[in-house]
């Protein structure tokens, strides 16, 4: 059954590079990127899990913990650790799961139908603090992931959690956001003074503090 927005993500018990996890406890009070690959020592995942390493810190200042997953086993995974190392300039940071019996790729629905059906897609799952699931992403085998816009997807929800706003097309953090239909004209005005009204449903302000 596939993966809803707003539905609680599946807890497991896994093996990874970093040992025996529990993933809901993994997460914490954290928010969560469970991002899959389709199979080790590939040339696209390879790129990705390295550029991922790097964006460490960027991660570590949105409260976001990542951790990877592919149906090949973690020995293999720590053979691959060298090669993204030495390709790509940096050591995996963060743990990459085994799951050579497939039972997590299959609860979060990465293996589908009209794929290869022993190699899961690349998936992006954005879960909360609540270990509700607040964003889900298919890409191809073929096509690597953006990781600037999955932060981008991260400022915007945890942004909009926080304050009742939502982001517009193409929106980065620090710029202007727009106030929700559920807020009053006088609300607005007390909560976003000097918010500017464009139509009577589109109310501009300045981002949140």
């Amino acid at each position: 059954m596939a993966i809803r927005l707003g539905d609680t993500a599946p807890d497991f018990t896994a093996e990874t590079t970093e040992g025996t996890l529990r993933f809901h406890e993994y997460l914490g009070d954290s928010w969560g990127i469970l991002f899959s690959h389709p199979k080790d020592f590939t040339p696209v995942c390879t790129t990705e899990l390295g550029q991922v390493a790097k964006l460490k810190d960027q991660f570590a200042a949105r409260n976001v913990k990542v951790i990877g997953l592919s149906v090949d086993p973690v020995d293999d995974h720590h053979k691959w650790a060298a090669d993204i190392e030495e390709t790509q300039g940096a050591a995996l940071n963060y743990p990459l799961i085994g799951d050579p019996d497939r039972k997590i790729s299959d609860a979060y629905d990465m293996i589908h139908p009209n794929a290869n059906n022993t190699l899961t897609v690349r998936s992006v799952f954005i879960i909360g603090p609540d270990k509700k699931v607040k964003l889900t992403l298919t890409y191809p085998a073929s096509t690597g992931r953006n990781f600037d816009e999955i932060l981008r997807v991260v400022d915007s929800l945890q942004l909009t959690a926080n304050h009742s706003v939502a982001t517009p097309v193409n929106w980065k953090d620090g710029e202007d956001v727009i106030i929700a239909p559920s807020v009053s004209n006088e609300q607005a005005a007390e909560r976003f003074p000097g918010y500017q009204t464009i139509k009577p449903y589109l109310r501009v302000t300045k981002q949140p503090k």
